[in-house]
């Protein structure tokens, strides 16, 4: 009787062709991240950010974002006695995330570094450390562009900036002044209004201390309810008007933040957003009654440039992702970076990515600039940066959508963490201001801020004559302008992205990148999806510059 062999088992589950993790890799390994770096007045920090992109892309730096993902938030609204708490328990790598971005200087540390490039500095750091978790920049974000809303009360920003600005993280919820660093968030939508904050309903009656006043209504959207202290809209007896809401009073009792509900989201499930609602809440007034706007704009126009970094670093993050994958599996006997339409996606993500990156350093320059007295960078800042808030974000998803299906089926399961990043981002695009909101702002500014527009031509002039393809849209640009209608609101401002983009990108990236974006986005030589590049783009400088540091 033969005898048969006894199967072997694992066989079948031999695996070939497929690419190993990429962590860890290097996320700061990225020229046209440090050659920006450079350019905008940051050199100094170069070191530093090659550093955090070490750590950025650690395994176990990526194994803190994937945690903190998947083990949500969770919201405990009263303790084991019946003691109204509100508070948000973090899975422990939640804490590990924001305390490397805290001490790295990530939240509101440059305000108080005194050195040029400061802001260019912490933007490239969140280029760099956003490879790990989008959730977690939000209050991060929201710190950082709470000190220039809080100068606008000398007595307030004496006591808190201090503490907003230190690279400490105490996620305990304390009297404010009794801890080495505190964050902050902003309370400004209402259910009934969303962007339009001046119909919020939420009121601010005086006290009979000069300053303070009792809040008492509901917010529809507050991001990061375990901040320390958040800027919040009301009306006042003089108007809409800013106040700053700690989540602890000085005497050790709870301020009243009653957090209703967590919000359910598409993506961005690390970060906890809320409902509170105001019943009592003591505040205090930022700023003069009736110009909560005027006050709180700034800190908006701060997160704002965050939008466009944190997409930045979606483009970048997911180009890298794809880009490795394409280098180590092969499809009908050849490596699919080698095949040439794979090159052609590749390389039209590619630039893309490069043009996202370069317009982000740039206006992190221009907000350095501003915050040091340039007038002219400030009118820059003030017109570029909704350009970059509608355009970049707008890119985003698409963006990651191609690069996820570079991975084929791969990119579709969730331990690919493509997932993740697709679901991100959106939000950038809806995050201060929708697409319409930031169209708006630019018509805006251009018809009541003449020196916006002077500022925007002024830096498209330095340009001038280096191709003629640029030339056109610029010339293009003058005839919109004289036409714009809020109808037209979104056309204007996508030809003023691609304008701007172009004209930095024929400036600082070789020809090679630059030919092919003004052939492409200026000159209409593409299709209408990623991957249509004309033959005559040299792929190889393209690809070779965006794809480094991955054999």
């Amino acid at each position: 009787m033969t005898s048969v062999p006894a199967p072997d088992r694992s066989a079948t589950h031999t695996v070939t062709n497929q690419p190993s993790p990429l962590a860890p890799y290097d996320a700061s390994d990225d020229p046209v991240l440090l050659e920006g770096l450079r350019r905008e007045g940051a050199g100094w920090a170069e070191e530093g950010l090659r550093r955090l992109g070490l750590r950025a892309g650690s395994a176990e730096a990526q194994e803190w974002a994937d945690q903190a993902n998947r083990n949500e938030p969770v919201l405990r609204t009263h303790d084991r006695y019946g003691n109204r708490v509100d508070e948000v328990d973090f899975h422990p790598s939640w804490h590990h995330l924001m305390r490397t971005a805290v001490a790295e200087g990530l939240a509101g540390t440059p305000w108080a570094e005194d050195r040029a490039g400061a802001h260019v500095a912490r933007t490239a750091g969140g280029l760099v450390w956003g490879h790990t978790d989008a959730g977690h920049g939000c209050p991060t974000s929201m710190t950082y562009a709470a000190i220039p809303a809080l100068r606008k009360q000398p007595d307030l920003a004496k006591v808190y900036e201090p503490l907003l600005t230190g690279r400490e993280y105490e996620p305990e919820l304390r009297v404010p002044t009794e801890k080495r660093g505190l964050l902050a968030g902003m309370g400004m939508t209402e259910k009934q209004g969303g962007s339009d904050v001046r119909t919020n309903t939420t009121t601010a009656t005086p006290t009979a201390e000069s300053g303070v006043y009792t809040l008492r209504g509901h917010k529809w959207f507050t991001s990061a309810p375990m901040c320390d202290v958040f800027l919040v809209l009301a009306q006042a007896p003089g108007g809409l008007s800013c106040f700053l809401v700690p989540r602890v009073l000085p005497d050790g009792s709870r301020n009243t933040f009653r957090i209703q509900r967590l919000k359910d989201k598409l993506g961005n499930r690390s970060n906890a957003s809320s409902e509170p609602e105001f019943d009592g809440t003591v505040a205090w007034l930022v700023g003069p009654e009736g110009q909560g706007v005027k006050t709180i704009i700034e800190m908006v126009n701060c997160t704002r440039l965050d939008c466009v970094m944190m997409s930045a670093t979606l483009m970048r993050r997911t180009l890298v992702e794809a880009g490795h994958h394409a280098r180590h599996r092969s499809a009908f006997g050849a490596r699919l970076v080698d095949q040439p339409l794979m090159r052609n996606v590749l390389a039209d993500l590619a630039l893309e990515s490069e043009a996202a990156t370069t317009l982000t350093l740039r206006l992190a320059g221009a907000a350095d600039r501003a915050v040091r007295g340039d007038a002219g960078e400030q009118a820059f800042r003030r017109i570029a940066t909704a350009v970059g808030k509608y355009w970049v974000t707008k890119r985003g998803p698409a963006f990651t959508a191609e690069a996820l299906e570079c991975l084929g089926g791969n990119g579709y399961v969730e331990d690919s963490g493509m997932p993740r990043h697709y679901r991100e981002a959106p939000l950038l695009s809806i995050w201060e201001g929708s697409g319409n909101v930031n169209a708006l702002d630019v018509l805006r500014a251009l018809r009541r801020e003449p020196d916006t527009a002077q500022a925007l031509f002024g830096e498209l002039a330095l340009a001038r004559g280096a191709d003629a393809r640029l030339d056109a849209s610029v010339a293009r640009l003058k005839d919109l302008l004289a036409t714009a209608s809020e109808a037209s609101a979104r056309r204007l401002v996508e030809h003023m992205a691609l304008t701007l983009q172009a004209s930095l990108l024929v400036r600082h990236a070789p020809s090679a990148v630059a030919d092919a974006f003004c052939a492409t986005r200026l000159d209409g030589d593409w299709g209408h999806a990623f991957g249509t590049l004309p033959d005559a783009v040299d792929m190889d400088t393209v690809l070779g510059r965006a794809l480094t540091g991955d054999d």
